[in-house]
């Protein structure tokens, strides 16, 4: 999404107000574009624009640091991840991170202390392309039991990763967990 046109040779530019999210997928497939721009004017109205194209589900994670430094991860669908999960109704955004978190390793006591970022991505359940809208935030804990990965999520593992582990497991990661990694510098 983008508020200038960009200045490369051939930009795949579709207008952000009026192009509908199933036009966006035909020129991916029709043209095969790698990268597709969606323009408008006014960079302030680019998300919610962009937001109005698809259902979106909101979900919150944790950016979990033990009392060694240490970063939680789960491994699920052969990639490492960190905990999230979709905000249940009527629930905040910050009560559904730290229960999520709990019931997807087991890991109590936590602590929220600040917005680590947003991430979004978009997912096809039931025929139907959703947009999740992803509230992570710093969490600590100083939990110390056994960690206890949620199996019918299909989460195999749960683990805490140090620094050099946590470099590791990002290379095996979601690009979007890599990016908010990468922008709180968390990765050495």
């Amino acid at each position: 999404m983008t508020s200038k046109i960009p200045n490369t040779s051939t930009p795949v530019v579709l207008p952000l107000e009026s192009v509908s999210f199933s036009e966006v997928l035909d020129c991916i497939k029709e043209k095969k574009a790698k990268k597709i721009f969606l323009f408008h004017h006014d960079e302030a109205e680019l998300l919610d624009l962009f937001k109005a194209k698809l259902p979106v589900v909101q979900a919150g994670g944790g950016l979990v640091t033990n009392e060694k430094g240490k970063t939680l991860f789960i491994y699920r669908k052969g990639k490492w991840d960190l905990p999230k999960g979709k905000i249940d109704r009527k629930e905040s955004i910050k009560k559904g991170a730290k229960r999520e978190v709990k019931e997807e390793t087991g890991v109590k006591k936590l602590k929220i202390t600040g917005l680590a970022g947003v991430t979004y991505h978009i997912f096809k359940r039931n025929d139907i392309y959703q947009l999740k809208e992803t509230f992570w935030y710093h969490m600590t804990s100083t939990y110390t039991g056994e960690l206890k990965p949620e199996l019918k999520e299909g989460i195999t593992k749960a683990k805490w990763k140090g620094p050099k582990k946590t470099a590791k497991a990002l290379k095996n990661s979601y690009e979007n967990i890599r990016s908010l990694m990468l922008e709180l510098s968390v990765t050495p």
